[in-house]
């Protein structure tokens, strides 16, 4: 996999306050996330990534997923479209709600970075077509992936108990 170009729109500033090195964080978990699928034939692609605030996830998921409430993290897969030779391959949009992110690392007492790499690698598998929503077993083998994924960057099974 050639050098993945990563944007990143930090929208609301209090996750540059409260994540050190922030953007080398979102590009090494987006990375991770597009490495992590053995049999995937990921070539030199674009993911933009927006750090933003509950209001604004709410209204896109209320927009897009007819859910009038915030999540934790939303990815909109681009569409498929002809790309101009040596222009990256656009996979989509992956959007994080510092609220909703804060108060679960909080809950689950762990590190707001480590949830936040958890959750961009979750979005990105998202871009590359995994689904958890079909079914346990893709549950589960989606978060098979996530644990493996989220070791190359030494952070340990969101998933443990």
């Amino acid at each position: 996999m050639s050098q993945p170009e990563i944007d990143v729109a930090i929208e609301d500033e209090r996750w540059q306050a409260a994540v050190p090195d922030l953007e080398a964080l979102v590009e090494q978990a987006v990375t991770a996330g597009l490495s992590a699928l053995p049999d995937s034939h990921v070539g030199h692609v674009s993911v933009s990534v927006m750090l933003a605030d509950d209001a604004t996830v709410q209204d896109l998921n209320k927009t897009w997923r007819g859910k009038d409430k915030p999540t934790n993290v939303l990815s909109f897969p681009a569409a498929d479209q002809p790309v101009p030779p040596g222009e990256p391959e656009p996979l989509g949009d992956v959007v994080l709600a510092y609220d909703t992110v804060l108060r679960e690392s909080t809950e689950q007492s762990k590190p707001l970075s480590h949830h936040l790499a958890h959750l961009l690698v979750h979005g990105t598998l998202h871009l590359l077509g995994q689904d958890h929503e079909t079914g346990e077993a893709e549950a589960d083998a989606m978060e098979a992936i996530e644990v493996a994924a989220l070791a190359t960057l030494g952070i340990p099974d969101p998933y443990a108990d």
